[in-house]
């Protein structure tokens, strides 16, 4: 089974800056045999996925309002993704949840809450 563990949430004026970390582990688990992204859960919205890297090509991939905003990021040695989250608004603000995914599995963090205030 594989542990995921989020960090880097908090509070921020609009046009800040946040890195979210989300550092996996397991037994045997390698980073690079899996995608891994960030999903967001507003409230009293869906959950919307917000970014991801393939595991097949390693293209990453991310939501229209967020592009040219956010990174996505890993470092396999550590076995930690990232979400470099710059000039935010308040629409960003929710709970965000990373994510991997492979074999027929995905295992998700406990969420980490983004708040941007206006």
């Amino acid at each position: 089974e594989v542990q995921l563990m989020e960090s880097g949430g908090g509070l921020v004026q609009a046009g800040g800056s946040l890195r979210l970390s989300c550092a996996a582990s397991g037994s045997g688990f390698t980073l690079d045999e899996y995608t891994i992204g960030w999903f967001r859960q507003a409230p009293g919205k869906e959950r919307e996925a917000v970014s991801c890297i393939s595991k097949s090509d390693g293209s990453t991939h991310y939501l229209d309002s967020v592009k040219g905003r956010f990174t996505i990021s890993s470092d396999n040695a550590k076995n930690t993704v990232y979400l470099q989250m710059n000039s935010l608004k308040p629409e960003d603000t929710a709970v965000y949840y990373c994510y991997v995914q492979g074999g027929g599995y995905t295992y998700w963090g406990q969420g980490t809450q983004v708040t941007v205030s206006s």
